[in-house]
């Protein structure tokens, strides 16, 4: 089963700034191509209107001569005329290179944008995965800690005090070892908590009923150990109010049958989650303008790198059940980079997303 863990370490590179990219490097040769053409073009121009004034004033001087300058205004001529052929020469060539630059300018913006939506797009890939082998680790730890002897001979004896005094140590004990809960909850059958892993800092919990929590009721319903009940992400208010995502499992004694409790783990959300979002790494020069997301399969923000919108906030953008992709807002430039989760292991996910917005810079 899982060893104590709290956010896992990234995959390698996963996270990593990229090297300059292709495109870019493209996009930067174009406009430099543009400048030296441009330069040309214009010192083309520069020599021809010169070659134009000398044959001007060759055509002048010509004149004065009169009989004797005859034959050198014949040349002046010629010089003259092969100025206008080479302006128009450059006219051309600057009208045919602006096209042609200006269309490779497009092309390359074009491959930049795909480029940079498909890091982006990876980016949120990456951050889901993380999030969900942080959440399979809590599938199997529920699973197990509901096998443990003092907290299975608590469920079956649910009047013993011995029993939950000794349970209560034994989850205090698991808390003191994993620092990604808040808290650990043993409940009978009938709902009532039995122990808590921390009754110091969250007194009052012992003997509260959870018979109505949609967790409980789920779980207490399970056929065998094998199965659990997955965490959606809500705010507790028997632990401060704490963003929590509560798995659940039942406990089982060893005489088989139904369940005789059901041991429910609060996984710290917000810390957890927030060390993914937060550790996404944005060029620093786009940071300002961007938000990293985790939502649920009604987009709802579970976890934001701003920290605005946790639970109140859907995401505006309309994904429209695809698994990745980008969503530009035609108003106000804004793209949104999403993938959906792939699972982990024997996780499947809650069908939650990545995403990515940055607002047009």
């Amino acid at each position: 089963m899982a060893a104590p863990a709290s956010v896992p370490s990234p995959f390698p590179g996963a996270m990593t700034q990229q090297p300059v990219s292709a495109p870019t490097t493209i996009a930067d040769m174009t406009r430099e191509v543009g400048r030296i053409a441009g330069d040309r073009v214009g010192r083309i121009r520069q020599i021809t209107a010169q070659a134009k004034m000398l044959a001007l004033n060759a055509l002048i001087e010509a004149a004065r001569a009169g009989e004797h300058g005859r034959g050198f205004s014949v040349v002046a001529q010629e010089v003259r005329g092969i100025g206008a052929e080479i302006e128009a020469l450059a006219q051309e060539l600057e009208t045919g290179l602006t096209t042609r630059i200006a269309e490779l300018q497009q092309g390359v913006d074009a491959m930049t944008a795909r480029a940079q939506g498909e890091r982006l797009i990876d980016l949120s890939l990456n951050a889901i995965e993380l999030i969900d082998r942080n959440l399979y680790e809590r599938t199997c730890d529920v699973r197990w800690w509901a096998t443990d002897a003092a907290v299975v001979a608590c469920a079956a004896q649910p009047n013993e005090d011995g029993a939950a005094v000794h349970a209560t140590q034994r989850l205090g004990v698991i808390l003191s070892a994993y620092t990604v809960y808040l808290d650990l909850w043993l409940c009978g059958r009938d709902g009532t908590v039995l122990a808590n892993g921390r009754p110091a800092r969250y007194p009052g919990i012992r003997g509260r009923s959870v018979a109505g929590e949609t967790w409980f009721r789920d779980a207490i319903r399970l056929a065998s150990g094998d199965d659990y009940i997955p965490g959606n992400v809500r705010r507790e208010a028997q632990l401060g109010g704490a963003q929590v995502a509560t798995y659940a499992a039942g406990i089982y004694g060893t005489g088989g049958g139904p369940a005789c409790g059901v041991l429910a783990i609060h996984f710290d959300w917000e810390s957890q989650a927030k060390a993914i979002v937060e550790g996404v790494r944005i060029a620093r020069e786009d940071r300002e303008r961007t938000r990293v997301l985790l939502v649920d399969a009604q987009r709802r923000i579970l976890a934001a790198s701003d920290g605005k919108g946790i639970l109140t906030e859907t995401l505006a953008a309309d994904l429209n059940g695809r698994e990745s992709g980008l969503v530009r807002d035609p108003r106000s430039g804004a793209v949104t980079a999403f993938h959906r989760t792939p699972g982990y292991e024997s996780y499947r996910g809650l069908g939650w997303y990545g995403a990515i917005v940055q607002s047009e810079a």
